[in-house]
């Protein structure tokens, strides 16, 4: 089955379920617990604040689920945004998202790799850029072989670190070390001001960003009515109780006081039941984890690009397919050479930190376009409906606009310069807009309002 946009109709429930919770569990559930800890020092706090991340992304998902069941075109909010507001909002959502969001993320997430494989194996540092880089080029090789493939790697990635999530409270409750005496104090004994959620929340949320993946491929999923908005509601639950379970696992283990001086928290947790094997296990966890994460994003990212190109807002040559995969294969291989070069330059860190930001801020424009788009577009077919709408929108929104404040109080800096670059979009929108005027589109270019056509 083919969509309107030429890519095929092949990504069942499991596929975009998987592709959501394994573009969200990377490297962050291991470290960011002992951030929140510090806060609270205390167990339910560090729990609920868990939970609270849980219900706010779920927030986001439900919002997101809306306008992807409504909408399911290659490019996610790129889409959304454009036609809810004007098309300059979602070509710099695309923009920023091709230039640094998605490829700096890339390499990102490929240096953790390279780093706990060095725990499993002896790597030079030197080697690191390197030993990245690879893994960048190997994961689109992979995607490179089509769409199938690319999601049978992300199943396969995705519910290898589930598993091994799982067996983190499998292991702290079968095996001797932990105790229920850890798991005190239950609340704070001294005043604990409120303000101290506040940093431990935005860490939890960028341990949950993720769910949005889907999206981007909405055009390759099967009944996507159906299915879009199912994958992204199941993906958030069981992201959301795979993230509690492992908090009280290391509650369990080391109690709250350890956990907020633990630098790598699930390293002591697991050597607590495991001894010197406990490094080892989450090193190689982490290495899944980050494999996966990226796969995730190096399958769907250029699908952002491909939608862009089709309106003639981008290069031509993005709007290629393989001939039998259909697969963006040119695409593929652009995002690689991006990544690679952040990877091996080294500055794919202080590009990311001056963006990252920007992401809650489309986010919080997405649950926007689900209220404007209600009001707007009333006939506009909706197989599925935001649960506990206006509520949930106008929370997610409120909580997108801390994080975004957030950012610009703790570094304005980089905030700022992260806001230049998103508004140097601005030029480039024009320049493209004038190049469409200029010449004419080719066959299937221009994009129907809400196809559900295979």
């Amino acid at each position: 089955m083919h969509s309107s946009d030429g890519l095929r109709r092949e990504l069942g429930l499991l596929d975009a379920t998987m592709i959501n919770a394994g573009t969200t569990i990377a490297s962050a559930i291991f470290i960011v617990p002992s951030t929140v800890a510090l806060a609270f020092h205390a167990t339910m706090p560090i729990l609920l604040l868990w939970v609270v991340g849980g219900l706010v992304s779920l927030c986001g998902a439900l919002c997101v689920a809306e306008l992807g069941a409504a909408m399911p075109e290659a490019g996610g909010q790129y889409v959304y945004l454009g036609r809810a507001f004007h098309p300059l909002f979602g070509f710099l959502y695309g923009w920023t998202a091709f230039l640094i969001i998605n490829t700096a993320s890339v390499a990102t997430i490929a240096h953790g790799f390279a780093s706990y494989l060095a725990r499993l194996v002896p790597l030079p540092p030197e080697s690191l850029p390197a030993v990245a880089s690879a893994s960048i080029v190997v994961l689109t090789l992979l995607n490179l072989r089509g769409l199938r493939t690319g999601a049978v790697t992300q199943n396969v990635f995705t519910l290898t670190k589930i598993g091994a999530l799982a067996a983190i409270p499998l292991l702290a409750l079968l095996l001797p070390g932990g105790s229920t005496r850890n798991l005190e104090p239950m609340w704070p004994t001294t005043g604990t001001s409120i303000l101290a959620a506040g940093p431990a929340l935005v860490a939890i949320l960028w341990a949950y960003d993720g769910w949005i993946e889907s999206s981007y491929v909405g055009s390759e999923i099967k009944d996507p009515g159906r299915i879009l908005p199912r994958s992204i509601l199941y993906s958030t639950l069981l992201v959301t109780g795979v993230y509690v379970a492992t908090n009280a696992a290391y509650l369990y283990l080391l109690g709250p006081e350890s956990m907020s001086g633990a630098g790598l928290v699930a390293v002591e947790a697991m050597q607590v039941v495991l001894g010197q094997w406990g490094d080892r296990f989450i090193a190689a966890a982490i290495v899944v984890a980050t494999l996966g994460a990226n796969n995730g994003i190096i399958f769907t990212a250029p699908r952002i690009p491909y939608a862009m190109a089709h309106e003639g807002m981008f290069f031509a040559w993005a709007t290629k397919l393989h001939p039998k995969t259909k697969s963006p294969n040119v695409l593929l291989l652009v995002q690689m050479v991006v990544a690679v070069i952040y990877a091996m330059s080294g500055t794919y860190d202080k590009l990311l930190t001056y963006v990252v930001f920007a992401s809650f801020l489309f986010y919080a424009l997405s649950a926007l376009a689900v209220m404007v788009l209600r009001k707007r577009e009333p006939g506009l077919p909706r197989p599925y409906r935001t649960w506990g709408y206006p509520v949930t929108p106008i929370l997610f929104i409120l909580f997108a606009i801390y994080l975004v404040i957030d950012s610009f109080v703790h570094t304005p800096t980089d905030s700022v310069i992260g806001m230049g670059i998103v508004l140097l979009g601005v030029p480039a929108y024009f320049y493209w807009k004038r190049r469409e005027g200029r010449e004419p589109q080719g066959p299937g270019i221009a994009r129907p309002a809400a196809s559900r056509d295979s």
